[in-house]
C-alpha cells in the first residue's frame, strides 16, 4: 500500500508541476494584444547582449582560475574553494549591494582612484554577472578536472611534458566537453536575471526582458505587452535550455585507480601567473563581502522596523517553499525509478526544463489568470513559495535520484529479506540514509527563496513585501545605511537557515 501511495504521490507531484508550468503559458498564448515590435526588439538585443557578453568573460576568466586551481596547492586552497560557493546562496540585492560599495559611484575603488566610476547600465550589469557566475563556470570546469584521472597527471609528470603538451593531452579535450555546457548555463542565468537589471538597468537603452515585463505589468499594467513579452522570455529560456541539457556531457578520460594528487610540472611565468589570478579572483569576490558585512553593521541602527516584519514573511515563505518543494523532489524521484529508463529520461527532462522557465514567465501567466477573480497581491506569498519550489525541483532531482538508487541498489534486497516494507522501510532505511542530501536540498531551496527578488515584486504591496523587496526600496530610496543593515540581516538569516540544514542532515544521516 505503501508503494502504491508513494507512486500516487509521485504523479500528483507530476501532475502539479505539469499544470503550474502549462496554466500560465495557455494563459499568456490566449491574452490578446500586439507585439511592442520596436521597443521588443530594442530589449531583446540588449538582453542576449548583456548575457552572451556575461557568459564570455565569466567562462573565459573561469578557464585560467580553474588550471591555477588545479595545479597550484597553497595554505588557504579549500577556503577559497568554499568561497566559489558562497555567490550561489548570496541573496542577489544583497550581492548587487556588496559590488555598488565596492565599485560604485562613491566605492571604494572610485575612492582609491580619486575618479567617479558609474557602473549603472552594462558595466554594472557584468559585474553582478560575472561576480555570480565566474564561481559557477569555474565550478563547471573543476568537475572536468576532478573526471582526469591521477595516473594521467603521473603520466605528465614522467614524461615530462610542456604547458603545451599538457595542453594538447588534457586541456583541450576537457574545455572541449564542458565549455559548451558552462557558455550556456551562464547565458541562461544571465538572460533570467532580474533583480541585477531592476537595480543596475533601466533606461531605454538597458532594459532587459523581464524588467521590460515588470514594467508592462507593475507601472502600465499592459496585460497584453506583458504576455507577449513572457512567450519571448520563454522562447529564449526553452532553447537556451534545451541545447544546455545537449551538450553538458561528462568528460571521458577513462577509469583510474584514485592515486595521490599528482601536480604537473609548470614554467615559472605559469606559476607567477597562477599566483596573480589567485589573488586577483579572491579579491574579486571577498570585497563584495567584505563591504556587505562593514556597512551592514553600520547600517544595523538606521533599519526600519519594517525590517523585521518584512524578515519574519521571507521565513515564512522560504521554509513554506522549501519544504514543499523537498516533498515534491523526494516523490519525484522515487517514480523516476520506478518508470522504464526512457520514459523516466524524457520526464526528467521535462522537469529540468522548468528551470529554464524565468520566474517572471510563470508569474506573469499566474498574475493573467488569477486578475479578473482575485487580487494577485492577496496571494502574494503563497505564489512566490509556490513557484520558488518548482523551479529549486530540478537541483533537487539531482541530488535525490542517485541517492535514492543507491538505497536501492544497496539495501533493497537486504530490506526485503528482512520484511521491511512500506512505512517501516522508510523510516528505518531510506530516511536514514537520505537524510544528508534531503538536508542539503532543503538548504538549498530556503537560501534561494530568501533571497529571491522576482516574482514577489510581480504581486506584493508596498506594506507586504519580503526582505530583499523592502532592501531594493530602501537602496532606491537613497536610503544606503538602512539598505546595508537590511542586507545584512537577510544575508545572516539565509547562510544561518542553510547551515542548520545540512548539518541536520550531516547529523542524523548515514553515509550510502
Amino acid at each position: 500500500m505503501a508503494g502504491r501511495a508513494g507512486a500516487l504521490a509521485g504523479w500528483v507531484a507530476l501532475a502539479a508541476v505539469g499544470l503550474i508550468s502549462l496554466a500560465p503559458l495557455a494563459a499568456l498564448l490566449a491574452q490578446p494584444g500586439q507585439w511592442p515590435q520596436s521597443y521588443a526588439l530594442g530589449v531583446l538585443h540588449f538582453t542576449l547582449w548583456q548575457a552572451a557578453l556575461s557568459a564570455l568573460i565569466s567562462v573565459g576568466l573561469a578557464i585560467p582560475l580553474s588550471a591555477a586551481l588545479v595545479h597550484r596547492r597553497f595554505a588557504g586552497k579549500q577556503v577559497l574553494l568554499a568561497l566559489l560557493g558562497a555567490p550561489f546562496l548570496l541573496p542577489v540585492v544583497v550581492a548587487v549591494f556588496g559590488v555598488l560599495a565596492v565599485w560604485g559611484r562613491s566605492g571604494w575603488v572610485a575612492s582609491l582612484l580619486g575618479l567617479p566610476i558609474d557602473i549603472y547600465g552594462l558595466p554594472g550589469l557584468l559585474l553582478v554577472h560575472v561576480f555570480f557566475n565566474l564561481p559557477l563556470a569555474t565550478r563547471l570546469i573543476l568537475q572536468g578536472w576532478a573526471l582526469v584521472p591521477p595516473e594521467h597527471l603521473r603520466l605528465c609528470a614522467q614524461l615530462g611534458l610542456g604547458w603545451r603538451g599538457q595542453w594538447r593531452v588534457l586541456g583541450a579535450p576537457l574545455l572541449r566537453a564542458s565549455l559548451p555546457g558552462a557558455l550556456l548555463v551562464v547565458f541562461l542565468f544571465s538572460v533570467t536575471s532580474f533583480a541585477a537589471a531592476l537595480i543596475l538597468g533601466g533606461g531605454p537603452g538597458a532594459t532587459t526582458v523581464e524588467l521590460a515585463i515588470y514594467q508592462a505589468l507593475r507601472l502600465e499594467f499592459n496585460l497584453g505587452g506583458a504576455a507577449r513579452l513572457a512567450l519571448l522570455q520563454l522562447a529564449i529560456c526553452r532553447v537556451v535550455g534545451i541545447l544546455a541539457l545537449r551538450f553538458a556531457r561528462p568528460v571521458g578520460f577513462g577509469a583510474g585507480l584514485a592515486l595521490a594528487d599528482i601536480s604537473l610540472p609548470r614554467a615559472r611565468w605559469l606559476v607567477w601567473g597562477d599566483r596573480a589570478i589567485l589573488v586577483l579572483a579572491a579579491a574579486f569576490l571577498m570585497l563584495p563581502l567584505l563591504a556587505i558585512v562593514l556597512n551592514g553593521l553600520a547600517g544595523l541602527p538606521d533599519m526600519p522596523a519594517a525590517v523585521w516584519a518584512a524578515l519574519a514573511r521571507s521565513l515564512g515563505v522560504a521554509l513554506g517553499s522549501g519544504a514543499l518543494a523537498l516533498c515534491a523532489a523526494v516523490a519525484l524521484a522515487a517514480l523516476l525509478l520506478r518508470l522504464h529508463s526512457r520514459t523516466a529520461r524524457g520526464v526528467e527532462a521535462g522537469v529540468m526544463l522548468s528551470l529554464a522557465a524565468s520566474p517572471f514567465v510563470l508569474g506573469t501567466g499566474l498574475f493573467i489568470l488569477l486578475n479578473p477573480v482575485i487580487a494577485p497581491a492577496r496571494l502574494a506569498l503563497l505564489l512566490t513559495g509556490l513557484i520558488n519550489a518548482v523551479l529549486i525541483l530540478p537541483i533537487l532531482l539531482r541530488l535525490f535520484i542517485p541517492a535514492l538508487a543507491q538505497i536501492a541498489a544497496d539495501y533493497g534486497r537486504l530490506s526485503a529479506m528482512c520484511g521491511l516494507t512500506g512505512a517501516a522501510r522508510l523510516r528505518h532505511v531510506t530516511l536514514p540514509l537520505l537524510a544528508r542530501p534531503l538536508g542539503l536540498g532543503m538548504g538549498l531551496a530556503v537560501a534561494l527563496s530568501m533571497g529571491d527578488l522576482g516574482v514577489i515584486t510581480l504581486f506584493a504591496a508596498p506594506d507586504s513585501g519580503t526582505l530583499p523587496m523592502v532592501m531594493q526600496r530602501l537602496m532606491g530610496a537613497y536610503r544606503g545605511n538602512a539598505a546595508a543593515g537590511a542586507g545584512l540581516v537577510l544575508v545572516s538569516a539565509t547562510l544561518a537557515l542553510f547551515y542548520v540544514f545540512d548539518r541536520l542532515g550531516a547529523r542524523y544521516g548515514h553515509r550510502i
